[in-house]
C-alpha cells in the first residue's frame, strides 16, 4: 500500500517541505486549519502512531518538537498545537498547529484557502529557523 504521503517522500508529489532527515519529513498541511499547521511523518510507512517501534516513536516526537519550535518561532500564536488523529491518511502523521486557543484546533471548521506563493513563503520562513 502507497499513501499519499509516502508518494511525497518518494518525491512523486510536491510539497512544502520544512524540515526533513533520513528517517522522517516535515511538511505544510495543503489543508490547513492554521498558517503554518505541518504535518510531520516517518518516512517509513506506520498506519497506526502507536505500532511505530519505540525508539522510532521517541525520534518522531523529538523531530516534531524541533519543528514546532521552529513554527513557534515564525508563527505568532500562543502554542503550538499537537494532533494525532489518524482516520483520514493510513500513514502515521502528528499535526503541528499555531494556536491561540482550544478551538483552533477543531478539524471542522473550514480549512484555509493560501496561494503557492503563501505556503512557499511559510514553509521557507519555518524551515530557516530549525
Amino acid at each position: 500500500m502507497s499513501t499519499i504521503f509516502s508518494k511525497i517522500v518518494a518525491g512523486e508529489i510536491p510539497a512544502y517541505k520544512v524540515a526533513e532527515d533520513e528517517n522522517f519529513l516535515a511538511f505544510l498541511d495543503i489543508n490547513p486549519l492554521a498558517k503554518g499547521h505541518t504535518l510531520v511523518i516517518p518516512k517509513k510507512e506506520t498506519d497506526n502512531i502507536f505500532d511505530i517501534e519505540d525508539n522510532e516513536y521517541q525520534q518522531l516526537f523529538l523531530f516534531a518538537k524541533k519543528v514546532a519550535n521552529a513554527i513557534k518561532k515564525t508563527v505568532p500564536c500562543e502554542k503550538i498545537g499537537i494532533a494525532v488523529v489518524g482516520l483520514e491518511v493510513a500513514h502515521a502523521h502528528i499535526h503541528l498547529v499555531p494556536i491561540n486557543s482550544i478551538y483552533d484546533i477543531d478539524f471542522s471548521k473550514p480549512k484555509l484557502s493560501l496561494s503557492a506563493n503563501e505556503f512557499a513563503l511559510i514553509s521557507e520562513r519555518i524551515s530557516s529557523k530549525l
